[in-house]
């Protein structure tokens, strides 16, 4: 099993499951990091919170038709964070700054099969980051709307918990960090 370039505090069965499941993935596919969908594949993306932490950004993904946190495909960058990061400023506007350089969550998940392109696996790698809710918002193509949802209201707009884990999460996080 592949050593992971990052680190992350594993707090469930999920958490162990989902690193070993990347570690496999790393171990054999040749190019992780593309975007093939003829083979699973890292992906980046960012939960946004404010200041508070009350609040998180979510985008209206246009393609899926659901509520989810600003992301994308890794296209041969290794550099997770960083793609994250892009994918937050691209998606958003928004410069966020990064909370964090360990891994705040790790979520596996289907794509559909759509055109020429098979049904594959998205490896997601979520960081956490901050932002100022008063900041525009500049969406772009992806997304039909975004919008700063609190942290109570998340299960209305996105039930799923592969963005609920953000509810879990985040107060475990900042008990870990300190903050």
């Amino acid at each position: 099993m592949a050593d992971l370039p990052w680190r992350m505090v594993l707090r469930d069965a999920r958490d162990r499951e989902n690193r070993a499941a990347l570690a496999a993935l790393l171990d054999r596919v040749p190019d992780p990091y593309g975007r093939d969908p003829r083979h699973d594949h890292v992906t980046g993306s960012g939960f946004v919170v404010s200041p508070c932490r009350g609040f998180t950004l979510l985008m209206h993904h246009a393609k899926l038709g659901r509520w989810l946190q600003p992301g994308g495909h890794c296209d041969g960058d290794a550099d997770i964070a960083g793609v994250a990061a892009r994918e937050v400023f691209e998606e958003t506007g928004l410069r966020a700054r990064l909370l964090s350089d360990g891994l705040f969550d790790i979520d596996i998940h289907q794509i559909p099969a759509r055109g020429d392109a098979p049904a594959h696996f998205h490896y997601d790698l979520r960081f956490l980051f901050e932002a100022d809710p008063a900041k525009p918002l500049l969406g772009n193509e992806e997304s039909h709307d975004l919008h700063w949802v609190a942290l109570d209201d998340l299960p209305r707009y996105a039930p799923q918990r592969s963005v609920c884990v953000l509810r879990e999460k985040l107060p475990l996080w900042r008990a870990e960090s300190g903050e």
